[in-house]
Protein backbone atom coordinates (compact mmCIF):
# COMPACT_ATOMS: atom_id res chain seq x y z
CA UNK A 1 0.00 0.00 0.00
CA UNK A 2 1.39 2.97 -1.22
CA UNK A 3 1.27 6.30 1.62
CA UNK A 4 0.64 9.42 0.54
CA UNK A 5 3.15 12.33 2.48
CA UNK A 6 0.25 13.68 4.30
CA UNK A 7 -0.26 10.06 5.40
CA UNK A 8 3.50 9.34 6.28
CA UNK A 9 3.36 12.92 8.47
CA UNK A 10 -0.01 11.89 10.29
CA UNK A 11 1.77 8.33 11.51
CA UNK A 12 4.46 10.83 13.04
CA UNK A 13 2.25 13.10 15.03
CA UNK A 14 -0.18 9.72 15.98
CA UNK A 15 3.37 7.81 17.46
CA UNK A 16 4.22 11.56 18.88
CA UNK A 17 1.00 11.53 20.43
CA UNK A 18 1.02 8.49 22.25
CA UNK A 19 4.68 9.02 23.19
CA UNK A 20 4.04 12.28 24.95
CA UNK A 21 0.16 10.90 26.20
CA UNK A 22 1.94 8.37 27.88
CA UNK A 23 4.80 10.58 29.51
CA UNK A 24 1.78 12.90 30.91
CA UNK A 25 0.18 10.15 32.15
CA UNK A 26 3.55 8.81 33.66
CA UNK A 27 3.92 11.74 35.65
CA UNK A 28 0.40 12.57 36.51
CA UNK A 29 0.33 9.10 38.26
CA UNK A 30 3.71 9.93 40.19
CA UNK A 31 1.85 12.79 41.54
CA UNK A 32 -1.19 10.51 42.97
CA UNK A 33 -3.64 12.41 40.40
CA UNK A 34 -4.09 9.03 38.52
CA UNK A 35 -5.69 6.23 40.56
CA UNK A 36 -3.77 2.59 40.30
CA UNK A 37 -0.89 1.45 37.45
CA UNK A 38 -0.36 3.05 34.19
CA UNK A 39 1.05 1.15 31.23
CA UNK A 40 2.45 2.66 28.78
CA UNK A 41 3.12 2.22 25.47
CA UNK A 42 6.44 4.19 25.15
CA UNK A 43 8.90 1.92 23.05
CA UNK A 44 5.84 0.50 21.10
CA UNK A 45 4.38 3.38 19.31
CA UNK A 46 5.55 1.80 15.64
CA UNK A 47 3.93 -1.41 16.45
CA UNK A 48 0.42 0.49 17.29
CA UNK A 49 0.51 3.05 14.97
CA UNK A 50 1.48 1.14 12.04
CA UNK A 51 -1.18 -1.02 12.75
CA UNK A 52 -3.99 1.13 13.48
CA UNK A 53 -3.36 2.68 10.06
CA UNK A 54 -3.92 0.06 8.00
CA UNK A 55 -7.77 -0.49 9.52
CA UNK A 56 -10.39 1.92 8.10
CA UNK A 57 -12.37 4.40 10.77
CA UNK A 58 -15.21 1.53 10.65
CA UNK A 59 -13.24 -0.94 11.63
CA UNK A 60 -13.19 -2.08 15.55
CA UNK A 61 -10.29 -3.18 17.67
CA UNK A 62 -9.77 -4.84 21.09
CA UNK A 63 -7.11 -3.67 23.47
CA UNK A 64 -4.97 -5.22 26.64
CA UNK A 65 -4.07 -3.63 29.67
CA UNK A 66 -1.44 -1.26 27.53
CA UNK A 67 -3.76 0.42 25.36
CA UNK A 68 -3.52 4.22 26.02
CA UNK A 69 -2.20 4.13 22.56
CA UNK A 70 -4.32 2.23 20.52
CA UNK A 71 -7.18 4.71 20.54
CA UNK A 72 -4.81 7.48 19.46
CA UNK A 73 -3.31 5.33 16.87
CA UNK A 74 -7.01 4.93 15.49
CA UNK A 75 -7.42 8.90 15.82
CA UNK A 76 -9.02 9.20 19.02
CA UNK A 77 -9.06 12.66 20.97
CA UNK A 78 -6.32 13.16 23.48
CA UNK A 79 -8.91 15.16 25.93
CA UNK A 80 -11.54 12.62 26.37
CA UNK A 81 -8.67 9.64 27.11
CA UNK A 82 -7.04 11.73 29.53
CA UNK A 83 -9.77 12.50 31.14
CA UNK A 84 -10.89 8.81 31.58
CA UNK A 85 -7.47 8.25 33.28
CA UNK A 86 -8.01 10.47 35.90
CA UNK A 87 -11.35 9.18 36.46
CA UNK A 88 -13.29 12.37 35.24
CA UNK A 89 -17.30 12.53 34.25
CA UNK A 90 -16.20 14.26 30.90
CA UNK A 91 -14.17 11.00 30.06
CA UNK A 92 -14.78 8.50 27.02
CA UNK A 93 -16.35 6.40 29.86
CA UNK A 94 -17.39 8.76 32.21
CA UNK A 95 -14.64 8.04 34.30
CA UNK A 96 -15.71 4.68 34.91
CA UNK A 97 -13.16 2.94 32.91
CA UNK A 98 -10.01 4.14 33.82
CA UNK A 99 -6.33 3.19 32.50
CA UNK A 100 -6.69 -0.23 31.51
CA UNK A 101 -10.76 -0.68 31.04
CA UNK A 102 -11.58 2.29 28.62
CA UNK A 103 -13.33 2.27 25.24
CA UNK A 104 -14.25 4.81 22.53
CA UNK A 105 -16.76 3.53 20.38
CA UNK A 106 -15.84 6.56 18.42
CA UNK A 107 -13.02 5.15 16.55
CA UNK A 108 -14.27 1.44 16.92
CA UNK A 109 -12.27 0.24 20.22
CA UNK A 110 -14.61 -1.99 21.92
CA UNK A 111 -12.66 -1.91 25.28
CA UNK A 112 -9.58 -2.96 26.98
CA UNK A 113 -9.07 -5.18 30.19
CA UNK A 114 -6.35 -5.78 32.40
CA UNK A 115 -7.26 -9.65 32.01
CA UNK A 116 -4.69 -11.21 30.31
CA UNK A 117 -5.56 -12.43 26.37
CA UNK A 118 -9.08 -11.18 27.62
CA UNK A 119 -9.44 -9.02 24.62
CA UNK A 120 -8.97 -12.07 21.89
CA UNK A 121 -12.46 -13.53 22.31
CA UNK A 122 -14.08 -10.18 21.82
CA UNK A 123 -12.38 -9.50 18.76
CA UNK A 124 -13.09 -13.23 17.21
CA UNK A 125 -16.78 -11.91 17.94
CA UNK A 126 -16.72 -8.69 16.63
CA UNK A 127 -15.33 -10.01 13.39
CA UNK A 128 -18.20 -13.04 13.44
CA UNK A 129 -20.29 -10.23 13.81
CA UNK A 130 -19.29 -8.38 10.40
CA UNK A 131 -19.88 -11.49 8.87
CA UNK A 132 -23.22 -12.27 10.13
CA UNK A 133 -23.90 -8.57 8.94
CA UNK A 134 -22.84 -8.80 6.02
CA UNK A 135 -20.21 -6.21 6.05
CA UNK A 136 -16.24 -6.05 4.99
CA UNK A 137 -15.24 -4.89 8.42
CA UNK A 138 -12.56 -6.18 10.05
CA UNK A 139 -11.28 -6.75 13.84
CA UNK A 140 -7.64 -5.49 15.06
CA UNK A 141 -6.80 -7.33 17.92
CA UNK A 142 -3.79 -6.22 20.02
CA UNK A 143 -2.41 -8.58 22.84
CA UNK A 144 0.99 -8.73 24.59
CA UNK A 145 3.33 -11.92 24.87
CA UNK A 146 2.11 -13.13 27.77
CA UNK A 147 -1.03 -14.01 26.51
CA UNK A 148 0.02 -16.00 24.15
CA UNK A 149 0.45 -18.67 26.83
CA UNK A 150 -3.01 -18.10 27.79
CA UNK A 151 -6.06 -20.23 27.07
CA UNK A 152 -8.05 -17.88 25.15
CA UNK A 153 -5.14 -16.83 23.11
CA UNK A 154 -5.77 -20.58 21.42
CA UNK A 155 -9.22 -21.01 21.64
CA UNK A 156 -9.90 -17.25 20.22
CA UNK A 157 -7.32 -18.82 17.44
CA UNK A 158 -8.90 -21.39 17.08
CA UNK A 159 -12.89 -20.31 16.26
CA UNK A 160 -11.44 -17.53 14.30
CA UNK A 161 -9.83 -20.15 11.91
CA UNK A 162 -13.04 -22.46 11.96
CA UNK A 163 -15.55 -19.63 11.48
CA UNK A 164 -13.45 -18.16 8.74
CA UNK A 165 -13.30 -14.44 10.74
CA UNK A 166 -12.25 -11.53 9.83
CA UNK A 167 -9.56 -10.56 12.65
CA UNK A 168 -6.52 -10.09 12.91
CA UNK A 169 -4.49 -10.62 15.66
CA UNK A 170 -1.25 -8.50 15.93
CA UNK A 171 1.03 -9.27 19.08
CA UNK A 172 2.85 -6.56 20.44
CA UNK A 173 5.92 -8.82 21.79
CA UNK A 174 8.53 -6.83 24.01
CA UNK A 175 9.91 -9.78 25.74
CA UNK A 176 9.22 -9.11 28.78
CA UNK A 177 6.41 -9.93 31.56
CA UNK A 178 6.48 -7.45 34.77
CA UNK A 179 9.61 -9.01 35.79
CA UNK A 180 11.37 -11.86 33.79
CA UNK A 181 11.76 -12.65 30.17
CA UNK A 182 9.41 -14.49 27.82
CA UNK A 183 12.38 -17.16 26.97
CA UNK A 184 11.31 -18.51 30.34
CA UNK A 185 7.58 -19.29 29.82
CA UNK A 186 7.57 -19.91 26.12
CA UNK A 187 8.75 -23.01 24.34
CA UNK A 188 8.75 -21.33 20.53
CA UNK A 189 11.00 -18.91 19.80
CA UNK A 190 8.40 -16.38 18.35
CA UNK A 191 4.42 -16.61 18.73
CA UNK A 192 4.06 -15.89 15.25
CA UNK A 193 5.35 -19.47 15.22
CA UNK A 194 2.04 -20.53 16.62
CA UNK A 195 -0.12 -19.28 13.59
CA UNK A 196 0.60 -23.13 11.74
CA UNK A 197 -1.65 -24.61 14.21
CA UNK A 198 -4.55 -22.95 13.35
CA UNK A 199 -3.91 -22.98 9.31
CA UNK A 200 -3.74 -19.20 9.21
CA UNK A 201 -0.81 -17.07 7.94
CA UNK A 202 1.44 -16.18 10.73
CA UNK A 203 4.22 -13.49 9.99
CA UNK A 204 6.97 -11.77 12.40
CA UNK A 205 8.13 -7.92 11.83
CA UNK A 206 10.25 -5.45 13.44
CA UNK A 207 7.92 -3.53 15.69
CA UNK A 208 10.32 -0.86 15.84
CA UNK A 209 9.59 0.09 11.92
CA UNK A 210 6.35 1.74 11.54
CA UNK A 211 6.40 0.80 7.49
CA UNK A 212 7.17 -2.26 8.03
CA UNK A 213 3.90 -2.79 10.47
CA UNK A 214 1.97 -1.27 8.55
CA UNK A 215 2.41 -2.75 5.55
CA UNK A 216 2.18 -6.44 7.20
CA UNK A 217 -1.06 -5.40 9.17
CA UNK A 218 -2.19 -4.12 5.70
CA UNK A 219 -1.74 -7.19 3.62
CA UNK A 220 -3.57 -9.38 6.58
CA UNK A 221 -6.59 -7.03 5.89
CA UNK A 222 -6.87 -7.67 2.77
CA UNK A 223 -6.82 -11.24 3.24
CA UNK A 224 -9.37 -10.65 5.86
CA UNK A 225 -11.03 -8.78 3.43
CA UNK A 226 -11.31 -10.71 0.60
CA UNK A 227 -11.51 -14.66 2.27
CA UNK A 228 -12.78 -13.09 5.48
CA UNK A 229 -9.45 -15.47 7.26
CA UNK A 230 -7.70 -14.51 10.18
CA UNK A 231 -4.06 -13.34 10.56
CA UNK A 232 -1.33 -13.58 13.21
CA UNK A 233 1.03 -10.61 12.78
CA UNK A 234 3.75 -10.39 15.81
CA UNK A 235 5.75 -7.19 16.29
CA UNK A 236 9.05 -7.24 18.27
CA UNK A 237 9.26 -4.33 20.28
CA UNK A 238 10.75 -3.07 23.22
CA UNK A 239 9.05 -1.05 26.32
CA UNK A 240 11.54 1.55 28.01
CA UNK A 241 9.82 2.22 31.13
CA UNK A 242 8.65 -0.28 33.57
CA UNK A 243 5.59 -2.89 33.32
CA UNK A 244 3.41 -0.32 35.01
CA UNK A 245 3.73 2.82 37.09
CA UNK A 246 3.40 1.90 40.14
CA UNK A 247 4.72 5.45 42.31
CA UNK A 248 7.45 4.79 44.42
CA UNK A 249 6.39 0.69 44.67
CA UNK A 250 7.70 0.49 41.04
CA UNK A 251 11.08 2.48 41.62
CA UNK A 252 11.78 -0.78 44.07
CA UNK A 253 11.74 -3.61 41.30
CA UNK A 254 14.54 -6.07 41.24
CA UNK A 255 16.50 -5.78 37.93
CA UNK A 256 15.92 -7.92 35.56
CA UNK A 257 17.27 -6.23 32.37
CA UNK A 258 20.81 -5.19 31.56
CA UNK A 259 21.63 -1.51 30.97
CA UNK A 260 23.09 -2.67 27.58
CA UNK A 261 19.93 -4.12 26.37
CA UNK A 262 17.50 -1.27 27.22
CA UNK A 263 20.44 1.24 25.53
CA UNK A 264 20.81 -0.95 22.33
CA UNK A 265 16.76 -0.43 21.99
CA UNK A 266 16.42 2.96 22.80
CA UNK A 267 18.60 3.54 19.93
CA UNK A 268 16.16 1.87 17.83
CA UNK A 269 13.69 4.04 18.88
CA UNK A 270 10.65 4.16 16.77
CA UNK A 271 10.08 7.94 16.69
CA UNK A 272 13.86 9.11 16.32
CA UNK A 273 14.31 6.50 13.44
CA UNK A 274 10.81 7.63 11.28
CA UNK A 275 11.68 10.80 12.12
CA UNK A 276 15.06 10.85 10.15
CA UNK A 277 12.99 8.54 7.84
CA UNK A 278 11.23 11.38 6.67
CA UNK A 279 13.58 14.32 6.91
CA UNK A 280 15.70 11.98 4.72
CA UNK A 281 12.89 11.08 2.01
CA UNK A 282 12.22 15.11 1.71
CA UNK A 283 8.47 14.71 3.81
CA UNK A 284 9.71 16.24 6.13
CA UNK A 285 12.65 19.24 6.77
CA UNK A 286 14.07 19.77 10.25
CA UNK A 287 12.34 22.63 11.19
CA UNK A 288 8.26 21.12 10.20
CA UNK A 289 9.75 18.31 12.22
CA UNK A 290 10.15 20.21 14.99
CA UNK A 291 7.16 22.31 14.59
CA UNK A 292 5.32 19.10 14.65
CA UNK A 293 7.13 18.46 17.93
CA UNK A 294 5.42 21.29 19.66
CA UNK A 295 2.30 21.26 18.02
CA UNK A 296 1.60 17.39 19.55
CA UNK A 297 2.98 18.94 23.22
CA UNK A 298 0.59 21.82 23.25
CA UNK A 299 -2.16 18.84 22.16
CA UNK A 300 -1.26 17.31 25.17
CA UNK A 301 -1.12 20.32 27.65
CA UNK A 302 -4.43 20.76 26.35
CA UNK A 303 -6.07 17.51 27.29
CA UNK A 304 -4.44 17.43 30.73
CA UNK A 305 -6.07 20.91 31.11
CA UNK A 306 -9.09 19.62 30.00
CA UNK A 307 -8.57 16.74 32.12
CA UNK A 308 -8.03 18.53 35.35
CA UNK A 309 -10.31 20.73 35.19
CA UNK A 310 -13.34 18.62 34.45
CA UNK A 311 -15.58 17.38 37.47
CA UNK A 312 -15.77 13.91 39.21
CA UNK A 313 -18.78 11.68 38.10
CA UNK A 314 -21.90 12.54 40.98
CA UNK A 315 -22.38 9.99 43.29
CA UNK A 316 -25.94 9.42 41.81
CA UNK A 317 -24.02 7.70 38.54
CA UNK A 318 -22.18 4.93 40.45
CA UNK A 319 -24.52 2.40 39.22
CA UNK A 320 -25.22 3.36 36.01
CA UNK A 321 -23.72 1.71 32.89
CA UNK A 322 -23.54 -1.45 35.33
CA UNK A 323 -27.00 -3.17 35.77
CA UNK A 324 -29.77 -2.93 33.30
CA UNK A 325 -31.97 -2.05 35.58
CA UNK A 326 -30.16 0.82 37.93
CA UNK A 327 -30.41 0.69 41.82
CA UNK A 328 -31.20 3.13 43.68
CA UNK A 329 -28.71 4.89 46.16
CA UNK A 330 -30.11 5.26 49.43
CA UNK A 331 -29.29 8.23 51.64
Amino acid sequence: MNLTNDELIEMLRRMLRIRRFDERASELQGKGMIPGAVHTSIGHEAAVVGACMAVRADDYMTGYHRSHGHPIGKGSDMASLMAELLGKATGCCRGKGGSMHLSNFSVGSLGESGIVAAGLPIAVGAALSATMRGTDQVCLCFFGDGAANAGPFHEALNLAAVWHVPAIFVCENNSYAATFSIREAMAVENVSDRAIAYAMPGVLVDGQDVLAVHAAVAEAVEHARATRGPSLVEAKTYRYREHAELGALGKKLAPYRTAEEIEEWRARDPIVLFRAQLIERGVLDDDAATHLEAAVAAEVAEAVRFAQESPFPDLEEAFEDVFAEPIAIRS
